[in-house]
């Protein structure tokens, strides 16, 4: 039986571990058995459950609304940091980093109401391609990733996704990409005003940030959202590692995963010098901290769900 479960795994260390872990906290009587009410798990979006290289696809969300922006004030497109994503010019986004990134998208999606935001961003990702990978974006998921959700959800886990991405972009694919429904989404978010407007009561998106969801801040959203610890957490960089080392911190029986992207044939290899989502720390002290490494090329048999997303060469 076990050996159809996690079938795009490949039989090691790291699917044993998970199995082996899964095993133990749902053996009745047994002494790491823990109660459907506590098996909760938190994966971070990307570069964990979906591609985030050349750039996550928030960038390129970004890109595309920016233009749309230009449409009505040309001058955009000279302006910085706009400039820069307009000719996604790697240095600049670099430069601004993560939550320089999260600022600019909110900033850019001011004046519009929840709803109005989501219908902006499923008709995004109804069409809007990976530039490499040839699929839609929201293709561009990890079917391991996607077996092991559905393993846990079976075995009476909640999952949650706990990202530095938008809240309302990851809510606009997450249960349809992963089955993981909006409620069970922690992200970066803008601040909001309730509004009446035509007589309708709405939330309104403003142009400050609310929560950059990163690093130290993930684990203060999980207690302050979901008010349990995780027994199970998955990252692949740096700022994953608050989230893995407060799963980890917990008594009973804890597992906390890393992923490793060293598989460049068939998506990408990188760790240190993907200076938006570095992974440094986490992989040198990942025995020192109880870390269980996964690296993608040893680990996984297939990446993606289907042939359509084998890599291309770059344009």
């Amino acid at each position: 039986m076990a050996d159809r479960l996690l079938p795009s795994w490949n039989e090691g260390p790291a699917r044993s571990a998970i199995l082996d872990f899964v095993a133990r906290v749902t053996m009745e009587g047994g002494s790491d058995y823990v109660p459907p009410s506590e098996r909760i798990a938190t994966f971070d979006n990307d570069g964990t459950l979906w591609c985030e290289q050349p750039f996550q696809t928030q960038i390129f969300f970004l890109i595309d609304r920016i233009r749309e922006l230009a449409v009505h004030d040309p001058s955009i497109k000279e302006r910085q940091p706009f400039k820069a994503f307009i000719e996604r010019d790697h240095t600049a986004l670099h430069a601004l980093g993560k939550q320089g990134v999260m600022e600019l998208f909110a900033a850019t999606h001011t004046g519009m109401s929840e709803d109005e935001f989501d219908h902006l961003a499923r008709t995004w990702f109804a069409s809007a391609k990976h530039p490499q990978l040839g699929c839609l974006f929201k293709q561009c998921i990890y079917q391991p990733q996607i077996e092991l959700l559905q393993y846990l959800r079976s075995n009476n886990f909640k999952t949650y996704i706990v990202s530095g991405g938008g809240i309302d972009l990851i809510r606009a694919f997450s249960e349809e990409a992963y089955g993981i429904p909006r409620e069970q989404v922690i992200g970066s978010s803008a601040k909001l005003r309730f509004e009446i407007q035509n007589g309708r009561a709405v939330l309104t998106k403003i142009g400050e940030l609310n929560s950059f969801d990163d690093r130290e801040v993930k684990p203060a959203n999980i207690g302050l959202h979901i008010g349990r610890r995780p027994i199970l957490a998955f990252g692949n960089s740096d700022g994953d590692l608050a989230m893995l080392r407060y799963t980890l911190a917990g008594s009973g029986p804890r597992l906390a995963l890393l992923l490793h992207h060293d598989d460049g044939e068939r998506e990408f290899a990188y760790d240190r010098e993907f200076r938006l989502s570095p992974l440094v720390e986490a992989l040198d002290k990942a025995d020192e901290y109880g870390i269980t490494v996964i690296g993608m090329k040893e680990a996984w048999k297939a990446v993606f769900p289907s042939a359509a997303t084998e890599k291309r060469p770059s344009s």
